[in-house]
C-alpha cells in the first residue's frame, strides 16, 4: 500500500501540480481535495459543511480552466511515473461503469443515453494500475467520460467503423492513453468480455502490449499458422477449448453477483495456441489478418448443488508453455473484480452520482476529484486483506493520531501497536459493522461511514488540544 497516500497531504500529492492558470485556483483545488478526502460520504453539502467552502468549490468548478482533464492530469502523471519506476509486473485493469444522472433534469440534453436508453449519464471507462505482488492500487492511469452515441439512421458498417465516438473504441483509447511499459518491464491489460473485439486485440499486438481478457465470441480459429486467409479454419474457439483435457486443480475466488454471494471454486485449466480468424465484416480499425493468441479455459468440474458452474474462457498474447504459465495468466485475470470494487467506492462510497450541478462542464471536474478520493479506502481495504501488509503497524500507513483516536474509541486505551488489519476492522465497527464471524465483509457505505465518524473524532481531538494549548 502507498503509505504516503494516507499519511501526507493528499491534495498536494495528487492535485498539487494541476495547471489551472492561477495559483489561487491550484491551492483551492488542493484544499478541496483534502476536505473531501476526510469527509467523502454523502452529498456535496455533507462533504463541505462550511458554507464558504461550499461556495469556493462551486466557483472553482465553474471556471473554464478547471476541467476533467486538468484536474486528473497531475494524478495521471503521478500514477504513470510510479508505473515506470516499478520493478515488477503490473496489471492495468480496464472496465466501464455507468454514471447515472437521470434525475438531474437540467443535464439531460448535455449527457448521453445509458442503460436501455431511457436514462442519461456517462459511460465512465476507468484504467487502474495494480501491483499484484503487493496487492496495491498505484492509481488511476486513465479515465474517459464517454457520451454514448445515438447512431444515425442507415449507418453502414464502414461509416460506423470510421466514427470516433464508437463505444467499442473505449478499450483501445484507454490502453493507448496509458501507453507501453519501459523496455524490460511488463504491464498486462486485464479486461472482461467487453474488450473482446478484434480491433482491441489487434491494437494490443501492434502496440507490443500484453493482455488477458475474457473471451466473448466463439470465433473461427486455426490450430497452426494458416498458409493463407482462404484456408478453412479448424473449428470454433470455445468448442475447441471445451474439448481439451484439464490440468491440475486450484481454488479461485468468485466475486459476488446479483443474488449470488462470493465463494471459492475448485477449478481445472486447459490451454491451446490458436490463430484467430478476422471477422468476415470488418467492424473496427485494424488490419484483417489472423492473430496468434493463447486461449485458456478455467472451469469448475463439480460445483455445489444448485450453483452455476464457474467457467472462464480467456485470451492472452503472453505465451503459455505449461501449467504453471497457464495458472499465472489465470491469476492475473483474478484481479479483475477489483475494478468493480473501485466502481462501488466511486458510487456508494463517494456519492459520485449525487452532485447537483446544472452544467456538465462543472460536474466533470468533481467526477475527476471524487474518482481519486475513491482510491483511499480501496487501498486500505486491500492492505487489510493482503497477508503481507495486514500485520504491518497501522501507524506506517495512516497518521499515528488516527491510530490513537480509533484505538481509544474501540479498545478504551491508546494502541500504537494496532495492525493494518485491526485498524480496518475497528474502522468498520465504527461504521456499524458488527464484526461477527457470520457477517459478510463490510461494504463501502459502512467503511465510508466509519471513516467520516473517525474524522469527526479527530477534528474534535485536535480542537481540544488546540484549546488546551491556548489556555
Amino acid at each position: 500500500m502507498d503509505a504516503a497516500t494516507l499519511r501526507d497531504d493528499f491534495g498536494e500529492q495528487h492535485f498539487g501540480a494541476a495547471d489551472l492558470g492561477d495559483e489561487r485556483r491550484r491551492r483551492r483545488l488542493v484544499r478541496l481535495a483534502n476536505q473531501i478526502a476526510r469527509h467523502p460520504e454523502g452529498t456535496l453539502p455533507d462533504k463541505l459543511r462550511d458554507p464558504a467552502g461550499y461556495q469556493a468549490m462551486y466557483r472553482l468548478c465553474k471556471h473554464p480552466r478547471v476541467t476533467h482533464a486538468a484536474v486528473l492530469e497531475p494524478h495521471y502523471r503521478r500514477t504513470r511515473a510510479r508505473m515506470r519506476e516499478h520493478p515488477r509486473l503490473l496489471l492495468v485493469l480496464h472496465d466501464t461503469t455507468e454514471l447515472d444522472y437521470t434525475g438531474k433534469t437540467s443535464l439531460a440534453d448535455q449527457l448521453g443515453p445509458i442503460g436501455d436508453g431511457g436514462g442519461r449519464g456517462y459511460e465512465c471507462h476507468n484504467s487502474l494500475a495494480v501491483d499484484p505482488a503487493a496487492g496495491e492500487v498505484l492509481g488511476l492511469a486513465n479515465q474517459i467520460l464517454h457520451h454514448r452515441a445515438e447512431p444515425p439512421r442507415g449507418e453502414t458498417p464502414a461509416q460506423r467503423r470510421e466514427r470516433e465516438d464508437r463505444e467499442s473504441r473505449l478499450w483501445v483509447r484507454g490502453s493507448a492513453a496509458v501507453g507501453a511499459p519501459p523496455p524490460g518491464r511488463r504491464w498486462v491489460d486485464v479486461a472482461d468480455r467487453g474488450a473482446d473485439t478484434f480491433e482491441f486485440l489487434a491494437h494490443e499486438e501492434g502496440a507490443h502490449k500484453s493482455y488477458v481478457i475474457r473471451s466473448k465470441h466463439n470465433r473461427s480459429v486455426w490450430l497452426a499458422a494458416p498458409p493463407d486467409r482462404t484456408a478453412a479454419p479448424a473449428g470454433l474457439l470455445h468448442d475447441h477449448l471445451r474439448g481439451l483435457p484439464g490440468h491440475g486443480r486450484r481454488s479461485v475466488a468468485v466475486a459476488a453477483s446479483e443474488g449470488r454471494p462470493a465463494r471459492t471454486a475448485e477449478v481445472r485449466v486447459a490451454w491451446a495456441a490458436v490463430w484467430l480468424k478476422p471477422p468476415q465484416v470488418r467492424k473496427g480499425d485494424y488490419e484483417p489478418r489472423p492473430l496468434a493468441v493463447w486461449a485458456l479455459r478455467v472451469w469448475e468440474a463439480a460445483p455445489p448443488a444448485g450453483v452455476e458452474a464457474l467457467e472462464w474462457l480467456l485470451l492472452t498474447n503472453v505465451p503459455v508453455a505449461d501449467a504453471a504459465g497457464a495458472w499465472e495468466r489465470v491469476g492475473w485475470y483474478e484481479w479483475r473484480p477489483l475494478i468493480e470494487e473501485y466502481h462501488k467506492a466511486q458510487k456508494t462510497g463517494c456519492g459520485i452520482e449525487n452532485p447537483q450541478f446544472t452544467r456538465a462542464e462543472r460536474l466533470e471536474p468533481m467526477i475527476a476529484l471524487l474518482s481519486v478520493v475513491a482510491l483511499l479506502l480501496l487501498n486500505l481495504r486491500g492492505a487489510a486483506q493482503d497477508e503481507a501488509s495486514a500485520e504491518r503497524p497501522a501507524a506506517e500507513v495512516v497518521p499515528p493520531l488516527w491510530v490513537e483516536v480509533l484505538s481509544v474509541w474501540r479498545h478504551h486505551r491508546p494502541r500504537p501497536d494496532l495492525t493494518v488489519r485491526e485498524f480496518f476492522w475497528d474502522l468498520a465497527r465504527l461504521g456499524g459493522h458488527q464484526n461477527r464471524r457470520t457477517d459478510r465483509p463490510p461494504g463501502w457505505l459502512i467503511l465510508w461511514r466509519g471513516w467520516n465518524h473517525m474524522q469527526n473524532m479527530i477534528d474534535y481531538t485536535l480542537a481540544l488540544r488546540e484549546s488546551a494549548r491556548s489556555d
